[in-house]
């Protein structure tokens, strides 16, 4: 069975790509030759993970798969929450580690050779030599999730700012969805590094500043959802997220990704909650950017593409939703296949009418014209479908309901990590696992090859192992920062007798 349509060519993924959920055992990959391209094939519906609880599992770890087409790069990741983060080589051996104070949350390689990290204690970003030299550190306590290095050094934050029960309320939300406690809205902040430990904030957009609502017509904001899809609707979802409880009632559009492409000057968002990506021109002044007017597209700081759930601005229903929980979007690089496409890691969320008890890479063309996005009044933004999606068979056994990343390789294939298990694997554009890897690290210390591997908690039936990785990427063999680097491999990861 598969899970792969496309707009105008079909490309099949079908492999089982992760630790399954029921008792930890480990799937083996499979592969199955894709349908006829005439044949749209449905999206399947999984089941919910059976009702259990494991205190462990024995798994392989470190290196499981290194087939002859994986790209041969080097992988850096670190276990969530700790301050230990590796680089390894297709082997699985380690070429090079640091090891900080804090707890982190993850971790990017400049093409300087400095490891740019965001910490969850203290909260805030540090620039780390690779002698372990602290070059930057910026404390920032509303940074969450996702942050980069752009063009011209300066560092781009996903941030979060708190609006009272009172001040949501004046704003135009039906006082019925408003809990007792304080609202958590994102904005993205741009920051210029100037000394050891400070920064200037020189560019600011918010999602403040682009609300509507149609619920209390005495406020300024007070206009037609549905004619406004440049506008963030105050009210979606408010509602929605006290009678299914969600897992904070307090986050609201809860973003967890950003991409900026240089050419544009524009920024991708992935809006988690929403189940979409945003798009929005940073060419705007900060003035602009709370506006509605100017910038290269003219548009000041209203979206201008968003794509994943049509449901948010009133031009779709439940059955038009494409992304559930998703996260780090992304836009394919210049000189990568498919470059200027979005790709995307599509978690899956049992809150969704759909019940999607499973994870799914999308890939998919924005409408561009220009430096605007075309749509038909009362449509919703295109695609209809993207070009290419990776799901697992069963689709079930590739699940990672949060955290998790995904990147396009120079070879064509998709590296893809799963947060939940601590799974990173790659495929190939027809859907066949060339490489995949097991981080060998929980509570921060390796594992001995045999070891069982804990597991944190059963988080709405579906376990959150000790291994968890909130994201892992790969770099090229030539890409600029590794030349800092002595990447003389050593040992693996984990430890054997």
């Amino acid at each position: 069975m598969s899970a792969c349509f496309l707009r105008r060519y079909v490309r099949l993924g079908l492999s089982a790509t992760a630790l399954i959920v029921a008792m930890g055992l480990f799937i083996a990959c499979a592969n199955a030759a894709p349908p006829p391209a005439a044949t749209p094939i449905p999206i399947p519906t999984a089941t919910p993970p059976p009702a259990s609880d494991p205190e462990f599992a024995v798994t392989p770890v470190g290196l499981i798969l290194n087939e002859p087409e994986s790209f041969p790069g080097y992988t850096l990741f670190n276990l969530r929450k700790h301050n230990q983060v590796y680089l390894i080589d297709n082997a699985g051996k380690v070429v090079h580690t640091w090891d900080l104070m804090g707890r982190i949350n993850t971790a990017k390689l400049l093409p300087s050779g400095d490891l740019l990290v965001a910490w969850l204690r203290p909260r805030g970003l540090r620039i780390i030599a690779p002698d372990g030299t602290v070059k930057w550190d910026y404390r920032l306590p509303a940074w969450h999730h996702d942050f980069l290095q752009m063009p011209n050094g300066n560092v781009l934050l996903l941030a979060r700012e708190w609006k009272t029960a009172q001040e949501v309320i004046a704003a135009g939300v039906n006082p019925a969805c408003v809990t007792k406690e304080h609202l958590d809205l994102d904005y993205l902040v741009e920051v210029r590094p100037t000394g050891p430990a400070t920064g200037n904030v020189v560019w600011r957009w918010s999602v403040w500043d682009h609300l509507i609502q149609d619920f209390d017509p005495s406020k300024a904001n007070y206009g037609v959802v549905a004619e406004h899809p440049e506008l963030i609707d105050l009210n979606f979802r408010q509602c929605e997220r006290l009678e299914r409880s969600l897992q904070d009632l307090r986050t609201w559009t809860h973003s967890n990704s950003i991409s900026y492409h240089p050419e544009k000057d524009q920024i991708l968002i992935s809006v988690r909650n929403f189940g979409e990506v945003w798009i929005i021109d940073h060419s705007t002044t900060p003035e602009e950017a709370a506006g509605r007017a100017g910038g290269r597209a003219g548009q000041g700081g209203g979206l201008l593409y968003r794509w994943g759930n049509p449901q948010a601005y009133r031009a779709g229903t439940s059955a038009d939703q494409q992304l559930f929980w998703a996260h780090d979007a992304q836009w394919i690089a210049p000189g990568l296949p498919g470059a200027g496409n979005i790709l995307i890691f599509n978690n899956g969320d049992e809150y969704a009418d759909a019940r999607r008890y499973y994870s799914s890479i999308e890939e998919f063309t924005p409408p561009a014209d220009g430096l605007n996005y075309r749509r038909e009044p009362g449509s919703p933004y295109g695609p209809a479908e993207p070009v290419w999606r990776y799901i697992a068979e069963p689709p079930g056994s590739f699940y990672s309901s949060q955290m998790s990343g995904v990147q396009r390789l120079p070879n064509g294939n998709t590296s893809i990590c799963s947060g939940f298990t601590g799974a990173f694997f790659e495929v190939t554009p027809d859907g066949k696992t060339v490489w995949k890897y097991i981080n060998p690290v929980a509570e921060n210390a390796p594992l001995r090859q045999g070891d069982p591997m804990p597991i944190l908690e059963i988080r709405r039936g579906v376990p959150v192992w000790a291994n968890n990785v909130y994201r892992a990427i790969r770099y090229a063999p030539d890409y600029p920062g590794l030349r800092a680097l002595d990447l003389t491999p050593g040992d693996p990861v984990e430890l054997y007798e």
